[in-house]
């Protein structure tokens, strides 16, 4: 294990500004994200779209790095460059998502385990090879009022991310570690800080116990934030706190940064929560941003599938860029969404 490769690597992907673009989204999900705007979801439409959000300027400014599936990982721009070359030549981390995403654990009604740890030490390896510097894996925690998850789920799955994580800190690929607690359901802001931290705990101690070096890794958490049928939503304050009250009872000073998924919030009150936090002075890590829908649902409404809208789509990106990467130092505002 090379650690100061890792550290190197870790450090980048979070330096001043920047965070994550999350663009792994698995092939029923894309399909999903295509069907809004009416296009097919073939391979070629798939890879124009990602060759849209890399080629965009000026974006390096704002992100570190881009989280890819294992389809783009492959795949080339329209002059035959590799995704995760061209990445690499502007200074952008490529990044793969590994997990085969999250299935019912038995015996545990309404406990889900993420698979994909068969193999996954020669697909790294594979990886490695294909130009990634980094992993990604979503552990999904669902919730609900009482009983869900329970001790066993949280701790199934911390394992696994475990044992993920020292896989790939085998073979000099920084794990980014993602333990999402869904923002689904009737749940209030208490029961998600509950739930959020004993997984902290679970995962950390996991992390731990299988000799993860906490400074080559980042985590990739859910803010503290009622589901969405909660009567009771919370502020952005509210959140801001609860969420950084949570991280600092159990994630190590070591860790390098903290990639918060979006989790279903609107482009707007990621940017808003993220900036809140960073406005509340610095925190023993990076507080980043490791956005998918957050940073893409703006690309795809202005893109629509068409090659005459490309410009305004990539104009929409380093947006939604630029304000994220103003949010990392708290000087994002609301009024700022209406500016060119």
């Amino acid at each position: 294990m090379n650690i100061r490769e890792l550290k190197s690597v870790a450090n980048a992907i979070v330096a001043r500004q920047k965070g994550v673009l999350a663009a792994d989204e698995s092939s029923p999900t894309i399909k999903k994200r295509f069907d809004s705007i009416k296009i097919e979801s073939t391979e070629e439409n798939r890879r124009r779209y990602r060759e849209i959000l890399f080629t965009t300027e000026g974006i390096e400014r704002y992100i570190g790095g881009i989280i890819l599936f294992d389809e783009t990982l492959r795949q080339r721009t329209r002059d035959g460059t590799l995704f995760a070359k061209l990445l690499s030549s502007r200074g952008i981390a490529p990044g793969i998502k590994v997990d085969k995403g999250a299935k019912a654990l038995a015996l545990y009604p309404g406990d889900k385990v993420a698979e994909g740890l068969d193999g996954l030490r020669e697909r790294l390896a594979e990886y490695k090879q294909l130009g990634a510097k980094f992993a990604k894996w979503r552990a999904v925690i669902e919730i609900n009022e009482h009983d869900i998850p329970s001790a066993f789920g949280i701790r199934a799955n911390a394992h696994a991310l475990a044992r993920y994580a020292a896989l790939c800190q085998e073979i000099d690929l920084v794990p980014i570690v993602e333990p999402e607690v869904l923002m689904d359901g009737t749940h209030d802001i208490d029961r998600c800080e509950v739930v959020t931290s004993r997984v902290l705990e679970a995962v950390f101690a996991e992390l731990d116990a299988h000799r993860v070096v906490f400074d080559g890794m980042l985590l990739k958490p859910n803010m503290v934030i009622p589901g969405m049928k909660c009567p009771q939503q919370a502020g952005v304050q509210q959140v801001a706190e609860a969420t950084l009250r949570c991280l600092r009872r159990y994630v190590p000073a070591a860790v390098p940064g903290i990639v918060f998924l979006s989790g279903g919030q609107s482009a707007e009150d990621a940017t808003d929560h993220l900036n809140a936090m960073n406005a509340m002075g610095p925190q023993p890590w990076q507080v980043s941003f490791s956005y998918g829908r957050a940073l893409q649902a703006p690309v795809l409404a202005a893109w629509k599938g068409q090659e005459s809208n490309v410009a305004a789509a990539q104009k929409a990106l380093l947006k939604r860029c630029q304000l994220n990467g103003l949010a990392r130092d708290g000087k994002y505002a609301r009024a700022m969404e209406a500016g060119e």
